[in-house]
């Protein structure tokens, strides 16, 4: 919840900005435009006629600050919903009084990052009009804005800047802290892009109240699938959105005193993992490095503030606001009481003056005295005011040493106080050294035993890898084994193959052999043959030509006749057998040619 102190801030620069005549008043016409705004924004119902009613009894015209400020109260201000947008406030009072004062200026930042470095000093400003910031806040956010640009500090460049301006004042305006990070007093040689990055950065800590953001991966609800989110860290609540843009809200993590994170293994070939278990629901996270996990779980030392899931838990459960708005009561409580101190000895230094003062009032008045005696007296009397002039001084010496000497220990309380808060800030920087040593001591024996457990892992395995592979060898034995001997009675078959096939070579041959002399015999006798039928057709031509159809009578024979297409015993068995010799030659001689 934002202080009422911080939303009237805005508001006085948007009053001082309407008051065109700087007399501190302002009409009562541009007031109603000013409520009607406010009341918008901050989510009110405004009643336009209240301002007439309130201001019924004053009617001399424009109101002054002070005047408006019981209204500003009674009609605004307690009416306020905690759920109004603070930043459209800024931006509102930003607009109207922003142009009177930077248009003219050639500063090297933008409009947004002079509206920023505004809001900046607003929350830095101490609650006193008009509106000024301190030299340790000056240094406070210039620290802050160099670290976030990984720059340096320059200790001896802002004592010289120091010592500048407690010639002239101590604080600074709005506006002149705007010029000074404008025209680049610090900030020179450094490009302008990242200035505005580091401007960002620290206006989304200090206003917007960023703890921390970054892109993660989110386990859904529903569909149990795993998406990559922007997500932005606050005191009281995680947001999460499409990208970083933040144009699209996904959700909100709600946190409060019964929320806790708990870091989770490995699953679903997701790495770094952690869980928010919140009463309604839990939401699982997948960081992207063990660094960004431990940062978001536990957080790591910046400074001496941690930034993380658990320590927003941490001061909700303590009913502690966020760590930076904490720094900055501290620090103004730090000064307040310094500022006591010092009153206090200004007070015993200007009481010992006016002593001094009245010691010496009385030894006029005693000289006095002293010439309106006679010689004698008169002498005495100088005499004893002598001694009591010298004693007099004797106590102004004292009380100037004694002056001089509280001076002297105010200077040495203020150089202890300056060593003491040094030694702090060494002994928190030795805290944060520390706890990060003893993080990389818990990661490497994390580590180590994760080692072991991988060596051993890999030891049983090699073990019954090797048990495998002396099986397989005795299996790959006895496979050889009976392959030889297979191959044996290969060898013996093929052996007793190639006998048989060389035997069968042989009596191919021998009946090749026969084979040839058969045909020799063959083309012998189908020789004879021929002539015989040569000689037998001669002979059966001259008795046809002689004799005609005379057929020698022949003794016949007890087979059976044969019948041929020309008649009963039309041939004989010689021609017969002649004429199928004929027939089986024409039909060999085919069958070669084919």
């Amino acid at each position: 919840m934002i202080s009422r102190e911080e939303i009237l801030k805005p508001i006085w620069y948007a009053f001082t900005a309407l008051d065109m005549d700087r007399n501190g008043k302002v009409s009562k016409s541009q007031l109603k435009v000013l409520s009607h705004n406010l009341c918008t924004i901050l989510r009110i119902p405004h009643n336009s006629s209240a301002l007439e009613e309130h201001f019924k009894d004053d009617d001399e015209g424009p109101v002054s600050t002070q005047g408006y400020m019981p209204y500003l109260n009674t009609f605004i201000l307690n009416k306020i919903e905690p759920n109004f947008d603070f930043t459209e406030l800024n931006k509102m009072c930003w607009t109207l009084c922003a142009p009177k004062h930077i248009s003219d200026k050639h500063l090297l930042i933008s409009g947004v990052d002079a509206f920023k470095v505004w809001c900046i000093f607003n929350f830095l400003s101490e609650d006193k009009y008009p509106l000024h910031i301190v030299t340790e806040e000056i240094e406070y956010f210039l620290r802050k804005l160099l670290a976030a640009m990984s720059y340096s500090w320059n200790e001896g460049r802002f004592e010289d800047y120091k010592r500048q301006l407690i010639l002239k004042k101590h604080n600074l305006s709005v506006w002149e802290l705007i010029e000074l990070i404008g025209m680049g007093h610090f900030t020179k040689g450094i490009n302008p892009q990242i200035l505005s990055m580091g401007i960002n950065e620290v206006y989304q800590e200090l206003v917007q109240n960023i703890i921390k953001q970054g892109y993660m991966i989110k386990k859904g609800h529903k569909r149990k699938n795993w998406t990559e989110r922007w997500f932005e860290l606050h005191l009281t609540y995680m947001s999460y959105y499409v990208s970083e843009d933040l144009t699209e809200q996904k959700g909100c993590i709600l946190l409060d005193r019964n929320c806790c994170v708990e870091s989770l293994p490995d699953k679903d070939l997701k790495k770094n993992l952690f869980i928010i278990k919140c009463v309604e629901k839990s939401f699982e996270i997948s960081a992207p490095d063990k660094k960004s996990k431990q940062d978001w779980i536990q957080g790591s030392c910046a400074g001496y503030i941690y930034k993380s899931v658990q320590d927003c838990i941490v001061r909700i459960r303590q009913g502690l606001s966020s760590s930076h708005c904490e720094a900055r009561q501290k620090r103004r409580k730090q000064r307040n009481r310094m500022k006591a101190e010092q009153e206090t000895i200004e007070s015993g230094v200007r009481q010992l003056q006016l002593a001094s003062e009245s010691k010496q009032a009385q030894l006029e008045a005693m000289s006095k005295e002293a010439t309106m005696s006679d010689v004698i007296e008169k002498q005495r009397r100088i005499q004893k005011q002598k001694q009591l002039l010298d004693q007099y001084k004797k106590d102004l010496e004292e009380e100037k040493m004694a002056r001089k000497h509280m001076e002297e220990q105010v200077a040495e309380k203020s150089s202890e106080l300056e060593q003491y808060w040094q030694r702090v800030k060494e002994l928190e920087e030795m805290y944060s050294q520390l706890k990060e040593a003893l993080e990389d001591e818990r990661q490497a024996k994390q580590d180590e035993e994760a080692l072991s457990k991988l060596q051993t892992r890999l030891l049983e395995e090699e073990a019954r890898k090797r048990h495998e592979l002396e099986q397989i060898y005795l299996q790959q034995q006895e496979v050889i084994t009976s392959t030889q001997k297979e191959k044996k009675e290969l060898e013996k078959e093929q052996l007793a193959k190639e006998k048989a096939l060389q035997d069968a070579k042989e009596q191919l041959k021998k009946l090749e052999k026969q084979r040839e002399g058969a045909q020799e015999e063959y083309k012998a006798v189908t020789k004879k043959l021929q002539r015989a039928t040569n000689k037998t057709k001669t002979w059966k031509h001259k008795v046809t030509e002689h004799e005609g159809l005379i057929r020698l009578i022949q003794p016949g024979t007890k087979s059976p006749l044969k019948i041929t297409n020309w008649g009963q015993s039309a041939f004989t068995e010689a021609e017969l057998d002649q004429k199928e010799k004929m027939w089986q030659e024409v039909k060999n001689i085919s069958h070669d040619g084919q």
